[in-house]
């Protein structure tokens, strides 16, 4: 039984303390709840932080939208680099203004040493030959990200969303469970999880958004036979475009150079499967780089697709 502590903004901040030596954000609106150290049966147990927005009721109905990378979203002042998205303030003024549905944010923490295994989509790699897999694996060696035969989990990782943390949520709060108020979203490698995760659960996901999505899944284009197998699994997987939005966008500085070419060949394969501007979006952002200062500045514009209020 996971124990979810409840912590609003008028908490005294000397209860931000550490709980497992992880300190609370604070928020600058609305009611921050960690669940501590999730334990899994699929992945390493991870913090869940979550976002009840201002005027939070139980007698309303809210959206839920699943984020990565969740140690990044609300504080800068507890992250490693000094920088986050503030998903808070950008989901408090959307709301506010009636630009999206009321909705709640679920950020899950990364696994540190195990986010590039969880985060990196699985059928894809499955379908690269042997000697494509040894590729892949020296790239990551040299880049430091690990020592080991890699191996994907992230078919894992999905389970522990869909099967043990949404149930989990749908229980705790008054949500609305079903696939148009569900919705997945992340930067980088969490782009990539984001795209497979509506791909892989298309009856639970109604919409993603893959911030700066990281479509050479290793840290180079030469000899990298990750993006054709990404693109092979979206021509075979994309789920239907009259159910569901996908969301993508680029920079094109630091590590955001490497996308340009790549989302335009999987823009290719998006509007051959029948996406168009009701159902997708993919919006370029020159001079951005890869970073959470730059996915801050434009986090409004997924946020404002995906949530976008039902037209009556």
């Amino acid at each position: 039984m996971h124990h979810i502590k409840h912590f609003t903004i008028f908490t005294s901040l000397f209860l931000f303390a550490h709980i497992s030596m992880a300190q609370l954000p604070h928020v600058s609106s609305g009611t921050f709840v960690r669940i501590d150290s999730f334990r899994s049966k699929y992945v390493t147990p991870r913090h869940i932080d979550i976002w009840l927005p201002k005027g939070f009721s139980r007698k309303k109905k809210y959206a839920v939208l699943y984020m990565h990378d969740g140690q990044m979203l609300y504080d800068s002042s507890t992250t490693w680099n000094k920088a986050a998205w503030d998903v808070d303030d950008a989901a408090a003024t959307l709301m506010k203004a009636g630009t999206i549905m009321d909705v709640i944010v679920v950020g899950v923490w990364n696994g540190g040493s195990t986010r590039h295994p969880d985060y990196f989509p699985q059928k894809p790699y499955e379908s690269l030959s042997p000697m494509e897999k040894d590729t892949v694996t020296a790239q990551l060696q040299r880049a430091g990200r690990t020592t080991q035969v890699f191996k994907p989990v992230s078919d894992n990782y999905l389970r522990f969303l869909v099967e043990e943390l949404k149930p989990l949520i749908d229980k705790s709060y008054p949500t609305l469970p079903d696939r148009p108020h569900t919705f997945v979203a992340g930067s980088s490698m969490g782009g990539l999880i984001s795209m497979y995760a509506i791909c892989e659960y298309p009856n639970v996901f109604g919409g993603a958004a893959c911030i700066s999505t990281h479509w050479p899944g290793l840290w180079s284009l030469d000899n990298n036979p990750v993006p054709q197998a990404f693109l092979a699994y979206l021509k075979q997987n994309l789920p239907d475009p009259e159910s569901h939005k996908l969301y993508f966008d680029y920079g094109d500085q630091t590590l955001d150079a490497l996308y340009p070419a790549l989302q335009r060949q999987v823009d290719e394969v998006m509007r051959s499967k029948g996406f168009s501007s009701n159902n997708w979006i993919t919006k370029y952002f020159p001079g951005q780089d890869h970073s959470e200062l730059a996915w801050n500045r434009r986090l409004h514009v997924p946020l404002t697709f995906l949530l976008a209020p039902a037209k009556h």
